[in-house]
């Protein structure tokens, strides 16, 4: 049997700082804990986070096609279970403009799903 940690190791604290200073300023914006690390989310959902030290951005199918030609993968949390929408960023610390500008249309695409209800 897997021990635990191996499913969701917690992100390393710099990957977190790190992830923060990439989250879109924008007021409507909230960071808060999820999958042992952090995420960000607008009306109530999900638009990018950290799992492991691994960056994910939220994005529509021909965004997450394009992602994936680049290089980034599935969101797997748990393996064998992909997170639908979500694609990983690979190498993200080295690529902070660019992750900028996957977490603007990450944005963008949360704002046009409907608010999730409290």
């Amino acid at each position: 049997m897997a021990h635990q940690e191996a499913r969701s190791p917690k992100s390393k604290p710099e990957s977190q700082d790190a992830f923060r200073t990439l989250v879109p300023d924008d007021e409507r914006v909230l960071i808060r804990p999820m999958f042992g690390s952090v995420a960000a989310f607008v009306g109530g959902n999900m638009f990018m986070g950290l799992v492991h030290d691994e960056l994910y951005v939220r994005l529509d199918e021909p965004q997450r096609e394009h992602l994936r030609e680049l290089g980034g993968r599935n969101l797997e949390v748990m393996p064998g279970r992909p997170m639908r929408e979500y694609v990983t960023l690979p190498e993200w610390q080295s690529r902070t403009d660019e992750v900028r500008e996957w977490a603007a249309k990450a944005l963008d695409y949360a704002l046009t799903l409907p608010p999730k209800k409290k």
